[in-house]
């Protein structure tokens, strides 16, 4: 499965960004999804997860409140909507795709595939 993560861009502190991650094939409206992000210096952390249904969410806890993530299997598409946007945003955000469900995996280690990267800056 290949994943292409899109939509990270330049924002002003503040603002809002909406990043999508599309599968090459079906088999990703099985997995769990989930988006993490990386720093300059810093290790891959988690930014929030949703369960194949979409009857399961978890986010961190720096970014609950300003992000969503949402699914559209329809289209193998995963999204994550991300609003007031702050300076310690900046990283390079990636999807991953994996088979823990229930609870929700944060380990980078138990996703299977991942996407490319987006970078993402927030300007103060």
């Amino acid at each position: 499965v290949q994943l292409q993560a899109s939509g990270g861009g330049l924002v002003q502190a503040g603002g809002s960004l909406r990043l999508s991650c599309v599968a090459s094939e079906s088999t990703f409206d099985g997995y769990a999804l989930g988006w993490f992000r990386q720093a300059p210096g810093k290790g891959r952390e988690f930014v929030a997860g949703i369960n194949w249904s979409s009857k399961f969410f978890d986010y961190a806890n720096d970014v609950k409140g300003r992000v969503a993530i949402s699914r559209d299997n329809d289209k193998h598409t995963g999204y994550l909507q991300m609003n007031n946007l702050q300076p310690e945003d900046t990283a390079v955000y990636y999807c991953a795709i994996g088979i823990w469900q229930q609870p929700l995996s944060r380990i980078p280690g138990q996703y299977t595939y991942w996407g490319q990267g987006t970078q993402v800056t927030v300007s103060s």
